[in-house]
């Protein structure tokens, strides 16, 4: 929202397939002029929600980063694909087709906190380099598994035997990619990721996205639109704390407060040491603050 002469708040950009998150990005901050960011990166194949955030509102995507994200994907079945999506060259071919009844079996083993080997074509660092340059330069990383978070995981359709669709409501840092290769392999055949969309973003949801083209169409005129979302859309996962007027001015200096009333007070008293809140004056966010100490020292100051 615009209270000083700036574009600050959110967008949930309907990403075009074909386009890279960063030539989103790019697009909107010439477009607008102001402080870009985004919120979780989309492979160029992928369409579905990209929070963008505008001017103060970067601050907060750290936060918005952090949230569960749902995904509708199609498997291919029968094929393996060096970058586990449709745009890879052909690693391997099998004639197995699984059943619904195999897939559906197949998929509680997937569900809850798992194991996951990401894609060698994926944005991780490896000895200072991402793993895709390395994997494009013939040297593909053996990348190490880690612990993801899939909260839920669902069979929707099967269009056809060589494709299943799915949903998944997925942690931080889980590849759908990594996840469709997994399920083909549980499956004893090969799988890749042929269409993938995102549904939402923590709080950011399909419902709430602007195209890529009417943003060009209403880019005068963003800041008076519904599109244009608070900066506090993203900060919903983490304690907040209502401030006075005196105690916001002092947090908005870079100071440390101590809150003096006593139901904030008896809040913060409940949380951890280093907890990240957020810290609200007259029903807006004035900044991130840390828990140190039984007070408040602030970590970003949004200004607007």
């Amino acid at each position: 929202m615009r209270t000083d002469g700036g574009l600050h708040g959110w967008l949930v950009v309907d990403k075009p397939p074909g386009l890279s998150s960063s030539r989103v990005v790019g697009e909107v901050r010439r477009l607008t002029g102001t402080k870009v960011g985004h919120a979780g990166t989309l492979d160029p194949l992928a369409t579905g929600v990209l929070p963008i955030a505008l001017g103060e509102a970067t601050k907060t995507t750290a936060y918005a980063m952090a949230g569960r994200k749902r995904y509708r994907f199609r498997v291919r079945w029968g094929i393996a694909r060096a970058t586990d999506d449709r745009e890879g060259e052909i690693v391997g071919e099998s004639s197995l087709r699984p059943s619904r009844a195999a897939i559906e079996a197949i998929l509680p083993r997937f569900t809850g906190t798992i194991l996951q080997s990401p894609p060698p074509y994926s944005a991780i660092r490896v000895d200072g380099y991402r793993a895709y340059r390395l994997a494009r330069a013939a040297a593909p990383p053996a990348l190490k598994a880690r612990p993801v978070q899939i909260a839920a995981l669902r069979l929707i359709a099967m269009p056809d035997r060589d494709h299943a669709e799915c949903e998944a409501l997925v942690g931080k840092g889980t590849y759908i990619r990594a996840l469709s290769r997994d399920l083909g392999i549980a499956l004893g055949t090969f799988g890749h990721v042929a269409e993938l969309r995102r549904l939402s973003v923590g709080r950011f949801s399909i419902e709430q996205a602007i195209s890529l083209d009417s943003v060009v169409e209403r880019r005068h005129s963003l800041a008076a639109s519904e599109y244009l979302l608070p900066i506090e859309t993203a900060l919903d996962g983490i304690p907040a704390l209502a401030l006075t007027a005196p105690e916001a001015a002092r947090l908005r200096c870079g100071q440390r407060v101590t809150p003096r009333e006593s139901g904030v007070r008896a809040h913060l008293d409940r949380l951890d040491e280093g907890t990240v809140v957020s810290a609200w004056h007259d029903q807006v966010v004035i900044a991130l603050a840390r828990v140190e100490n039984g007070s408040l020292q602030p970590a970003r100051v949004i200004n607007r």
